[in-house]
């Protein structure tokens, strides 16, 4: 693949910490405070003057739309862009980070503007509502087995992968005590301060109702000890005799991610470094009660986009919704595991639901620029509620064949 001037490129990627809902250190801090922080940085520290940015897109999930709609506008204002710059939100559930990602790539593409921002936000500890958020639904989507399925709880969802596919309580657990480890590790090291963002805000004693200014710069849901004997002796949540417990899920959890995006011929007219090339992005449908296996196969409908195949991929960053999903996907494709979540994923760091796709930008762009020119493409995916998988293929930012002067021309080679 060649360096070409019209390529759309990432030139910045950021996120907050991700803490735990309702109990970590972002309970108090509102959503709008979240996300104001990653559009700022990306701006800061890029040096780009904020009024030069055609759109932000943001993803979100739980929140209703209009209010959300209106305190990303606020957030805005809150990062110090003009009148002139809008926002909008977009909701595909677990993918709206990554959709608004994709959605400026393409919008970049088509010519509407020059520079964009997708980004995501979540803030469950404020919005979060135990069983799904539904309100009631059409009681004739009884009569529709695939429309009554769109209504089942993920939890069920899991269970239904983890009983089809054969994957074991045990093998849940592993790949959780995996999660946890190289999180663990990823912290300890120092490497995730690339991508993270500190953000100063304040936390409430629930007793006194004190406030305590503080500054949030590390994922809080880590468990560094997690271990198969106290894994196996948790209950099973959604199922008596199931295999998806609240240790082998992915954890609810408060967190913003912002991406700057915009053409290669402005990123190098301007001098930003470039961290990445957004190559593909595909969206597949799956039966609603399984939505788990998504990322099995929006994966190799990305990757055939980038005219690669799924073994051209160095890295992968794949949303850990449910153990039972992700260890499915992972073998189905026959990935080789350490090529997979290297730093940990969802069960350890948690799932701001509009948040994770534009933090899993941030921490794979992150991570291919550590490993250089080893590392050369990567892919982002992740299910959906309601039946479907995301997926998207970036190239390292350095990585281009300067000699070429081909391109893909029909998405079957490269």
């Amino acid at each position: 693949m060649a360096a070409f001037g019209d390529d759309i490129v990432i030139v910045a990627a950021y996120r907050t910490a991700i803490c735990k809902a309702r109990r970590g250190g972002f309970k108090d801090t509102l959503p709008d405070d979240l996300l104001a922080s990653v559009l700022k940085a990306v701006v800061e520290r890029t040096s780009l003057d904020p009024s030069e940015v055609g759109d932000i897109v943001v993803g979100t999930v739980i929140a209703p739309g209009s209010q959300r709609a209106m305190e990303c506008r606020v957030a805005a204002y809150f990062a110090g862009f003009p009148d002139s710059v809008p926002v909008r939100t977009v909701n595909r559930q677990c993918s709206s980070g990554l959709q608004a990602v994709a959605d400026v790539a393409a919008s970049i593409r088509a010519g509407y503007y020059d520079i964009g921002i997708g980004a995501g936000v979540e803030s469950m500890s404020t919005d979060h509502i135990p069983g799904g958020g539904f309100h009631g639904s059409n009681p004739r989507a009884q009569d529709f087995p695939k429309a009554r399925d769109c209504l089942l709880p993920m939890g069920i969802t899991s269970e239904n992968v983890a009983e089809r596919f054969g994957v074991t309580r045990e093998e849940q657990d592993m790949a959780a005590v995996e999660s946890h480890k190289r999180a663990a590790a990823a912290i300890a090291s120092g490497k995730l301060k690339d991508e993270i963002i500190p953000v100063a805000t304040k936390i409430v004693d629930p007793e006194t109702k004190a406030e305590k200014a503080i500054v949030v710069s590390v994922d809080d849901g880590v468990r560094p000890n997690s271990n198969m004997a106290d894994l196996a002796k948790l209950k099973t949540v959604f199922k008596q005799d199931g295999s998806t417990t609240a240790g082998n899920a992915s954890q609810i959890s408060d967190g913003a991610g912002a991406v700057l995006l915009m053409k290669r011929s402005l990123a190098m007219k301007k001098g930003l470094p470039i961290l990445g090339v957004f190559r593909s992005f595909a969206v597949t449908g799956v039966e609603p009660s399984v939505m788990g296996i998504g990322p099995a196969v929006a994966i190799p409908a990305a990757t055939k986009l980038a005219g690669l195949n799924v073994s051209d991929i160095d890295l992968f960053e794949i949303n850990e919704a449910f153990a039972s999903q992700y260890v499915y996907s992972c073998k189905k494709l026959e990935l080789d595991m350490e090529k997979v979540n290297v730093n940990g994923g969802a069960i350890a760091i948690g799932h701001p639901l509009g948040a994770t796709g534009a933090r899993c930008v941030a921490t794979l762009l992150h991570e291919m620029k550590r490993r250089g020119k080893d590392c050369r493409f990567g892919v982002i995916s992740m299910c959906i509620g309601t039946g479907m998988g995301a997926a998207a293929v970036f190239e390292r930012g350095d990585s281009v064949d300067n000699l070429s002067n081909a391109r893909v021309a029909n998405g079957d080679s490269h």
